[in-house]
């Protein structure tokens, strides 16, 4: 009983601190109007501000990913929770672009540690429900993260410091909390020879991570888009100004991904891959028609439907994944996958931020969502290949 008492906490406590971690780096989203009416930057500077946190972390990918393969996991765990909290503390008292910028960045690498060795440490604690929290723990905690901070905002004091607070608080306790988890790999050698900037991807896995690169650049550019510049989007093209509004697209586009995750759980991969391309196409046309008449309903209605593409797609492409990594490539393998989920998080949203300075943001988001429209079908296209079948199936 002891040792499955000791399994559900260590499963709670992963859990909970992935979710963490997601959440706090979407707390900025609903703020960033906030910090443009108080700093005065323009869209451009503020998709920097949300890019350098994408491009932290996947140089902490890059560099640190398979650390805990050879140190341990808990090791990189509390690092990763120490960088955190550096972070929340920059963000308390940032009354600069520099400071923000400088926030961003150490919280980029702090997620981009954790985002690995949780994953890692999730599939050696538990091989049935590790992937499951791997899809949703981060939807959730973007969706939290958003719609937290957007509450805070909109009824309580200090509105780009208190959120803040409550999170180092947060990550002060699982940093004292993650000494009590059982480590799950042994100590190995080639610690220093992992830093150098590589992808970790098994032989037997690298011909998967090419089948879902299509569906995956598409759902995550979709959420790069809304963890930067759908607040101002709304803004724009329906004269919204609550500070809700920033936090509830994030939180429309994220817990409609996690419950449908938690939906399509017990489904085949292919089958979540091939709901996620067709899903997302259409909730992407009825983004865009939200957005040329106005309609903040239908743009809502369009992200739900999008969300459940997104989840489909994200569940889909971490099952297809997953099993064809030893124990010892799971760290490497998890950071491979998000080294290029994350770049398509971030270098799609980069370039409409500097585009919307040149052509106008609702004219961006035309053109940005039509291409992720082509991506998606692209990838509905590939996912009905008899080939792709076979291999998803056999996932």
């Amino acid at each position: 009983m002891n040792s499955v008492a000791s399994h559900r906490s260590s499963l709670w406590f992963l859990a909970i601190t992935l979710l963490s971690f997601l959440a706090a780096s979407t707390a900025p989203t609903p703020l960033y109007h906030l910090y443009q009416d108080q700093l005065h930057f323009s869209a451009a500077m503020l998709t920097l501000i949300f890019a350098v946190y994408a491009f932290s972390l996947l140089a902490a990918l890059l560099t640190v990913g398979s650390l805990s393969d050879h140190l341990g996991r808990k090791p990189v765990i509390f690092a990763a929770v120490l960088l955190n909290s550096l972070a929340m503390l920059l963000f308390i008292y940032a009354d600069s672009v520099a400071w923000l910028i400088s926030a961003r960045v150490l919280q980029g690498f702090a997620t981009g540690m954790a985002t690995a060795v949780l994953s890692a440490t999730l599939l050696d604690t538990d091989r049935q429900q590790g992937p499951l929290i791997n899809s949703v723990a981060p939807l959730l905690g973007m969706a939290l993260g958003g719609l937290g901070c957007g509450l805070l905002a909109e009824f309580a004091p200090a509105p780009l410091q208190l959120t803040y607070w409550l999170l180092l608080a947060l990550f002060v306790l699982q940093g004292v909390y993650v000494w009590r988890l059982p480590e799950s790999v042994s100590r190995q050698g080639g610690a220093l020879a992992s830093l150098r900037p590589t992808l970790h991807v098994p032989v037997q896995a690298r011909s998967m991570l090419w089948r879902v690169l299509p569906l995956n650049t598409a759902t995550w550019a979709l959420g790069g888009f809304y963890a930067s510049l759908a607040p101002s989007l709304v803004r724009t093209a329906t004269g919204s100004t609550s500070n809700l509004i920033g936090g509830a697209t994030v939180a429309a586009l994220t817990v409609t991904g996690a419950l449908m995750i938690f939906m399509m759980r017990n489904r085949p991969a292919a089958q979540a891959l091939r709901l996620g391309a067709s899903l997302l196409p259409v909730g992407l046309i009825l983004i865009l028609l939200g957005v040329h008449g106005a309609s903040l309903p239908l743009f809502f209605f369009g992200t739900l439907v999008a969300g459940c593409g997104f989840g489909s797609g994200f569940l889909g492409a971490v099952r297809s994944l997953v099993p064809l990594a030893l124990p010892h490539e799971r760290a490497g393998l998890m950071s491979a996958y998000y080294v290029l989920s994350y770049l398509a998080f971030c270098l799609p949203a980069l370039l409409a931020g500097y585009l919307a300075r040149n052509f106008g943001l609702l004219a961006t988001t035309y053109g940005y969502g039509t291409v992720l429209i082509v991506l998606a079908v692209a990838a509905l296209l590939l996912s009905l290949r008899p080939q792709a079948g076979r291999v998803c199936s056999a996932s």
